[in-house]
């Protein structure tokens, strides 16, 4: 396949591989990303188009339009689909130099990885902006061999995220997280675990753990404040156990602000070794990983990626 293309984007001529769009089934029908999608092809961009109607979907589409030698594989759905779709390019593509660029265009309910770095969440805007920017290099987060684009949860925060109706998401957006959150206090369950990593060691009963490549999750919440897309290194956040008259208040805090204003155990690191005593489920941007060891790492640069200019998470 030729996937070479000459397009004229806001004005510029660009030479560049054609797109790949994979849009989760749920939005193949909205009028707005129709539009976008043929505004693009009128500037003259090429861009094929594959809708997704099952997990694992996006990540085939994506291995396949790697290897297919696409210039661009956009990631047309929420947080889960955009992991899919990273995990689907790292199979096909044996190193960065031989991946596509990441675009993404932000569909689902709470597009955490979009809003922190900055990307319209209007079809037309994020397509032509992915379209018109050069690529930057970014890192992918690892849980056992598994590639996470943003944020891996463990504790509290994946109780949550689990717990949360679809229709539920549907209805009111990212706020369902907060509302099933209010309501699961009384369910939550600590976890004790042993951390290692480079310069860093801890032990201990906690409540919320996030390895972040990418700094929020759950809607909003920053649970990763420091994490970088682009620096090698993962922002790990630890809530230890508190004092049990404490607990309300301070995950009323989590899930209104996230992490960054409660006192946490933190650290940066390239990668992380975790053992606990019962069985620990870690959500890997919707993508449940359940296991007493794990090791996250930082692949560093290991793939392009579309971002807006002046992108908080890029250095």
């Amino acid at each position: 396949m030729d996937t070479r293309g000459t397009a004229v984007i806001d004005g510029e001529m660009t030479d560049r591989g054609a797109a790949l769009l994979i849009l989760h089934g749920k939005a193949a029908k909205r009028h707005d990303v129709r539009q976008a999608v043929h505004g693009a092809r009128d500037a003259g961009f090429p861009i094929d188009v594959r809708v997704t109607w099952e997990p694992g979907h996006a990540a085939s589409f994506a291995e396949e339009g790697t290897r297919a030698g696409y210039g661009v594989v956009f990631a047309g759905g929420g947080d889960g689909t955009v992991n899919e779709v990273v995990a689907g390019m790292i199979r096909g593509a044996a190193d960065a130099s031989a991946s596509p660029s990441l675009g993404v265009l932000p569909l689902g309910t709470a597009n955490d990885l979009a809003r922190a770095c900055e990307i319209p969440l209007d079809p037309d805007a994020a397509l032509r902006l992915a379209l018109a920017r050069p690529s930057t290099m970014v890192d992918v987060g690892q849980a056992n061999g598994r590639p996470f684009i943003n944020v891996a949860t463990g504790g509290f925060g994946t109780q949550v995220t689990v717990a949360t109706p679809p229709e539920l998401k549907r209805v009111l957006g990212s706020a369902a997280y907060f509302l099933t959150g209010l309501t699961h206090f009384t369910s939550l369950k600590p976890e004790h675990g042993r951390f290692s990593g480079p310069g860093f060691a801890w032990e201990g009963t906690f409540l919320v753990l996030a390895v972040g490549n990418g700094r929020q999750a759950g809607g909003g919440r920053k649970l990763c404040p420091e994490a970088m897309l682009d620096d090698g290194l993962l922002d790990v956040r630890l809530l230890p156990l508190l004092p049990k008259e404490d607990v309300p208040d301070a995950l009323r805090a989590l899930l209104h602000d996230g992490l960054a204003g409660i006192r946490v155990v933190g650290a940066r690191v390239p990668w992380l070794e975790l053992e606990t005593e019962e069985r620990l489920q870690v959500n890997l941007n919707g993508e449940p990983l359940q296991g007493t060891r794990f090791r996250f790492e930082a692949l560093p640069r290991r793939i392009p990626m579309r971002t807006p200019e002046g992108c908080p998470l890029v250095r």
